[in-house]
């Protein structure tokens, strides 16, 4: 009787133990709980979050650019020479580059038409084969510069002199060297200031 009644407490206290140890299994906290994949879903939300961002810097970018190249454009469209003739800016153009004396008080513009003499004080002076351009300055240390324009930014430059000293006749084939010596000259577009401060000294014979 005693034997049964300890194989029942022994056999009682195995099963309480049993018990027990299922019911301690430790439950795995919120912290070490395995992250939740985001659904597709959200994946979607996402994405069109971004591409909509993206497509919001690029329109900005493409707003900036416009304005750029309209700025630019402005710029170039309202030029001070666009008050200005074209040939008072090509009269100013070509002393810039080729008169003699840039610090002048004025700058005078005589049209010659063809056929006139190149010196009219002697009789066998050779005749201009084309209307000339002649600038010259107030005084006569500042020199002269005669050319035909050709329309396409070159000219044809005269090697005559503002005023002419020596005996006369000289002879015709003297005022033939000259037409014929004539020199093609590309004008630059030069600084702009510098270029209306001298249109601003243009008078016209």
């Amino acid at each position: 009787m005693k034997k049964m009644t300890r194989v029942f407490y022994f056999s009682a206290a195995i099963a309480l133990l049993a018990g027990c140890g299922n019911d301690v299994e430790p439950e795995a906290t919120d912290s070490e709980q395995t992250p939740v994949a985001e659904t597709p879903a959200e994946e979607r939300e996402g994405g069109a979050a971004a591409e909509q961002s993206g497509e919001e810097d690029d329109s900005t970018a493409e707003e900036s650019e416009t304005d750029d190249s309209e700025d630019t454009e402005s710029e170039i469209g309202e030029s001070e020479l666009d008050v200005y003739s074209n040939e008072q800016i090509e009269y100013a153009r070509v002393w810039l580059q080729l008169g003699p004396n840039q610090e002048i008080d004025g700058l005078y513009v005589k049209q010659i038409p063809v056929g006139t003499p190149l010196n009219p004080d002697d009789e066998t002076s050779g005749v201009y084969p084309e209307d000339v351009i002649q600038l010259a300055g107030s005084r006569l240390v500042d020199g002269s510069v005669t050319y035909k324009s050709n329309g396409d930014g070159t000219i044809n430059m005269y090697k005559v002199p503002l005023r002419w000293d020596g005996e006369y006749p000289t002879g015709e084939e003297f005022y033939e060297e000259l037409i014929t010596d004539t020199e093609l000259v590309a004008i630059d577009t030069g600084d702009d200031e510098e270029v209306i401060r001298l249109i601003k000294l243009q008078e016209t014979e």
